[in-house]
């Protein structure tokens, strides 16, 4: 009988400040919605700056189970080659899709493609619920019959129909459904409300390389020009936009560490609150052509934040402000208005001596001069990348436990980290 594994563990010390350049991946966050609008079009695609993580492997695999093939290129580690044949099996299986949340926007371009798409309904992080209400609701004001049953998304039209639709609430994953959706409607389709992240905008550049018609892009209006069928799409290769929350937690060591790294690649203009957030705390921050030079010269001042949607300060920003807030001088206060139940790794901060107090919504975090290390462990992606970089700024090992979350949006957190100077390394727990 096979042994499992033992599960993976980060080891964190703190030590000398952080120095040196670290390079930023492509965005998670863009790159997975770009492979699921490979589907709208046969052909073959070429994405490059495609970060070699654990979601776009599971990406990979449901593309793979309706039917394309998707492999790495030999001779560059970050380009990913996609061919989609003429036809594909408009299903999206529960056993892929329960694994992570951003497979629910395969539902769009099957949809657009086949006419009919059932996809189950997605897994992925556990901070709360994100319903796919506005995702159906937008869907069926553009011609398709929507129901959610036996916990599949299942999807039909005839023809989907060119309208107005105005979303309750600028939600990421609904603006992609609709807008890879509305490529394929007859007509004329509106996108009111529309979520506005840099990631939204990279998918409408590449949907634009196919072929779309596209106006908008970047702002909460989106006109999209349809022709009534994808058959006018085209293949097309595309460069993925760097990774602003990967960015954001090389910028949080250093806060937690101090001193000077380059963040080759980050783009100061997709995160520009965040920057000038981290700047009131006492870090200087430089925007340059290829990438964000950063200074940290001493204990960082606390701050108050809240999250928005782009281009306020996002919500995967969220545990690694409270992380830096937890050695900073003073009080400051945290508010949460997007996913009410992302506040599960407070308690592992706490384990480290934090002193935070929560209520609904809202953290107050009142700095100490330097945490404990401790066993934590890790709920979520950016929870243990958080946790990561508060044992930074801990006396003795931090030892975060299910560190295998963070594979699932980091290439190589640890050996980022090390490079700079961090006393990070991998291990596995005692079985």
């Amino acid at each position: 009988m096979a042994v499992e594994p033992a599960p993976e563990q980060i080891i964190v010390s703190s030590g000398s400040p952080l120095e040196g350049t670290v390079r930023v991946t492509g965005a998670k966050n863009s790159v997975l919605k770009l492979m699921a609008a490979t589907l709208l079009a046969e052909g073959s695609y070429r994405l490059s700056n495609v970060p070699r993580i654990v979601d776009v492997n599971l990406m990979a695999e449901l593309l793979r189970a309706v039917g394309c093939r998707v492999q790495w290129d030999t001779n560059h580690t970050a380009e990913l080659h996609i061919d989609v044949p003429a036809e594909i099996t408009p299903v999206a299986p529960y056993n892929i899709v329960e694994r992570f949340r951003a497979s629910v926007v395969v539902l769009g371009p099957m949809l657009a493609r086949c006419g009919e798409a059932t996809v189950a309904l997605p897994g992925g992080d556990d901070f709360g619920p994100r319903p796919v209400d506005m995702h159906v609701r937008g869907l069926t004001e553009l011609g398709a019959q929507v129901e959610v049953v036996h916990g599949n998304i299942e999807a039909f039209t005839e023809q989907l129909l060119g309208g107005r639709v105005v979303l309750e609430f600028p939600s990421v994953g609904a603006t992609e459904n609709l807008l890879m959706a509305a490529v394929a409607a007859k007509g004329i389709t509106v996108i009111d409300n529309a979520a506005r992240e840099p990631e939204i905008f990279d998918l409408c550049c590449f949907l634009q390389s196919m072929g779309a018609v596209i106006s908008g892009a970047g702002t909460s209006t989106l006109m999209i020009e349809g022709a009534g069928t994808t058959q006018w799409l085209q293949a097309a290769d595309h460069t993925v936009i760097p990774d602003r929350i990967v960015a954001a937690t090389y910028l949080a060591a250093l806060g937690v560490a101090s001193g000077e790294v380059f963040v080759e690649g980050a783009r100061y203009d997709h995160m520009e609150l965040l920057c000038a957030k981290l700047a009131e705390m006492g870090m200087i921050l430089t925007g340059e052509a290829d990438g964000i030079r950063a200074i940290s010269p001493r204990r960082l001042d606390s701050v108050d934040c809240s999250t928005l949607p782009y281009p306020g300060v996002a919500t995967d920003y969220k545990p690694f402000l409270v992380a830096m807030l937890a050695t900073a001088s003073g009080v400051g206060i945290v508010t949460e208005n997007l996913f009410p139940g992302r506040f599960r790794y407070v308690d592992e901060l706490r384990r480290m001596g934090a002193d935070i107090r929560t209520d609904a919504h809202h953290a107050v975090v009142r700095g100490v001069e330097r945490l404990s290390g401790a066993p934590v462990r890790a709920h979520d992606i950016r929870a243990g990348a958080a946790l990561t970089v508060a044992g930074l700024g801990a006396e003795g090992p931090t030892i975060i436990t299910d560190a295998h979350h963070v594979r699932r949006g980091y290439e190589n957190l640890v050996g980022d980290l090390e490079s700079l100077g961090a006393d990070v390394r991998t291990g596995q727990a005692s079985t």
